[in-house]
């Protein structure tokens, strides 16, 4: 049986989901956020960073020790402790989730772009310039490996089934959920939380700050951790059901070729979901801000018009999270769909593109 007949039978539905961002730790924080507004952008302490940014959205006094406690947290870098505390925030959220998601059939899969590329780049530089290259604190080894923050989540929050890390900047958190979608349909687990982190540090400002080339207007670095809670449809009550997996799709373009490689996404995703652009109720860009992120706007813009654009605000405010955008992105659609009547039935896109030529999308239908 192919793994679009055995997802066919298992489809995937969010039931649970929760996000630390600069609106701050939790889903109540985020909800109120999106409707809300506000700043979030704040200016950099220059005793704490030392990076060429002005500006940066960041999770509001956050530390893995502050959020997590004393133990375990000694050695802990930033994008593992994001990570870890969106887990728990979604965990923590109803009785139910802890039930459904931990232990044998629960399994994890984390989106990243390098895993923490301050951890790689602190344990390389003491090995450099310790009196021995073999004088550096072991306790920080694990940090450097990529699977770092999804295996953290699955020890601390006791989850015992597969655990899987995906690397896609900001595709990331699309090819996590295509990923857990998977999972589901193979019966390898289930329930997936599923979703993607990034961190905000001096290493990864300072990569930004080098790789950015000509772009116009980037976007304020940003940081979070989006977490998703997928279940297979016919196990669940209705009424825990907040949305559906329709699709995900991805593609290649070469340099120019945005507009056509992600429109083609956007019909092979709708075509799977026997969805026309009309239903479209919002569809949701990343947060690029770049000449790639206008060109991904326009896409939108063409096929499902302007106003399904608008329809779902205030994604700048958590700036350019790379690869925490996706996750973040569809925690925006259901925080929004929380407060707005009729939506039930609708359906939402989220777009992602990335600067090494990887974009791609995801269709929700809202319960």
């Amino acid at each position: 049986m192919s793994s679009d007949t055995m997802g066919a039978a298992r489809r995937p539905v969010i039931t649970a989901w929760s996000a630390v961002s600069p609106f701050g730790m939790g889903r109540a924080a985020f909800v109120e956020g999106m409707h809300e507004g506000g700043e979030t952008a704040v200016r950099i302490d220059r005793e704490q960073w030392q990076v060429p940014d002005e500006r940066a959205r960041l999770v509001p006094g956050f530390s893995p020790r502050a959020a997590l406690g004393r133990k375990g947290t000694r050695s802990m870098d930033r994008v593992t402790g994001l990570a870890v505390s969106a887990v728990g925030a979604l965990l923590d959220d109803a009785e139910r989730n802890r039930e459904v998601a931990t232990g044998d059939r629960g399994a994890v899969v984390l989106g990243t772009t390098t895993g923490s590329a301050q951890s790689m780049m602190d344990f390389t530089r003491d090995s450099l310039t310790g009196e021995q290259p073999y004088f550096v604190d072991p306790a920080q080894m694990p940090n450097t490996v990529m699977n770092c923050a999804a295996g953290q989540c699955a020890i601390r929050h006791r989850i015992k089934g597969p655990n899987a890390t995906i690397a896609g900047g900001r595709l990331a958190g699309l090819l996590a959920l295509n990923y857990a979608r998977r999972l589901l349909g193979a019966g390898r687990a289930e329930a997936v939380l599923c979703g993607s982190a990034e961190e905000y540090s001096n290493e990864r400002a300072w990569l930004e700050w080098h790789t950015r080339g000509d772009e116009e207007k980037p976007a304020l670095l940003g940081e979070g951790a989006g977490m998703l809670l997928l279940e297979p449809e016919e196990s669940v009550a209705a009424e825990h059901v907040l949305a559906e997996v329709l699709a995900v799709e991805s593609g290649v373009f070469a340099e120019g070729r945005l507009p056509m490689v992600l429109g083609s996404c956007l019909r092979r995703a709708m075509d799977r979901a026997g969805v026309d652009p009309s239903q479209v109720w919002a569809a949701v860009p990343c947060g690029a801000g770049d000449v790639l992120g206008d060109r991904e706007r326009g896409v939108l813009a063409e096929v499902f018009g302007t106003a399904a654009l608008e329809r779902v605000r205030n994604t700048e405010l958590f700036g350019d999270a790379s690869a925490a955008s996706v996750s973040l992105q569809i925690a925006s659609v259901l925080a929004v769909a929380e407060r707005t009547p009729d939506v039930a039935g609708r359906v939402a896109v989220v777009t992602a593109v990335e600067r090494d030529g990887g974009t791609g999308c995801a269709l929700l239908r809202l319960r």
